[in-house]
């Protein structure tokens, strides 16, 4: 299954950092690595069963992670065929095949039915297949009322204009948004008391230093590292497409070191339970109003007004 071109990226035509560092034959944590998928497990309280979907699961590296720590059930959805046939090589090797099950779908247009997962988290990689609006829409469908939905995203620090955002979204791979606007797009599809935490900022409680919201090639890969991943790159893009993705990678690298306008922040929230609906009223003439009685007093106000919402 494909994703329609313009949920795409733009500049899909060469690969773009996200692309290359998905290349590495390494098994790597995305951003964050392991201290922040233990506290996703913790503030998500995963344990023995849980019903846990991974979107933009890459070769299901975290996925790995919950089940062999935690018990969960786990279930992933990746949109680029290589990466899936990565993962379930990967979980065959590791005896995990029956433990761990990887899908190739856009996150737009998610394989399963209505509110069945536990905990649905939405990977950086979510978005190189869709546009934010529609992931976490699909996102939320699945998850179960009263389950919880966590968003692992790219956040710009700063505003940022629109060309130049398209731009740094095609050399990043994925798309960067607000803080304000993540929250907004999990408020609109029914999530409740958010949670945040910013795990680029160097005073964060969670771990000594900061990290870098995004994988920086120049010092993630030795040498050698980089000469394979350049090499399967030609294989697939071409030496266009390695060309480009050399200077991509020094626009990137400057955006991570010195502009520092991006960070990753974790969002967690809960799915709100459907509100009932009250049933319809008899109609006016089916009950007689009592002889004298003021009509005024004989009118209910059956509207109900909504809590407000809670914000984490």
């Amino acid at each position: 299954m494909s994703s329609s071109p313009d949920s795409r990226v733009p500049g899909r035509d060469a690969p773009s950092m996200l692309d290359l560092v998905r290349l590495s034959p390494r098994p790597l944590f995305p951003p964050g690595g392991e201290p922040l998928y233990r506290q996703i497990a913790v503030l998500t309280g995963m344990d023995e069963g849980t019903e846990v979907l991974d979107v933009g699961c890459g070769t299901a590296v975290t996925l790995e992670y919950f089940v062999r720590e935690y018990g969960v059930h786990g279930s992933g959805i990746e949109a680029d065929g290589s990466l899936v046939a990565s993962a379930l090589e990967r979980m065959r090797e590791r005896e995990m095949g029956g433990r761990v099950q990887v899908q190739e779908a856009p996150a737009d247009r998610l394989p399963y039915r209505d509110e069945i997962f536990d905990v649905t988290v939405g990977e950086v990689g979510m978005t190189a297949s869709a546009t934010p609006e529609d992931a976490v829409r699909e996102l939320v469908r699945v998850t179960r009322p009263g389950g919880t939905v966590v968003l692992v995203q790219l956040v710009w620090r700063a505003p940022v204009e629109a060309h130049r955002r398209t731009v740094l979204a095609g050399h990043l791979g994925v798309r960067p948004r607000m803080l304000v606007e993540w929250k907004r797009l999990l408020r609109e599809n029914g999530v409740a008391d958010l949670h945040t935490e910013d795990w680029t900022d160097p005073h964060t409680a969670f771990r000594p230093e900061g990290v870098k919201p995004f994988p920086d090639f120049a010092e993630l890969f030795s040498l050698g590292e980089k000469i394979g991943i350049l090499r399967r790159a030609w294989a697939r893009w071409g030496w266009t497409g390695v060309r480009t993705v050399l200077a991509r990678e020094r626009e990137v690298h400057k955006l991570l070191t010195r502009e520092r306008i991006l960070g990753l922040d974790l969002l967690k929230g809960v799915k709100r339970a459907p509100v009932p609906t009250p049933p319809d009223s008899p109609p006016a003439d089916a009950k007689a109003a009592p002889d004298g009685a003021d009509d005024a007093a004989a009118v209910e106000d059956e509207s109900e007004a909504e809590p407000p919402e809670t914000q984490g």
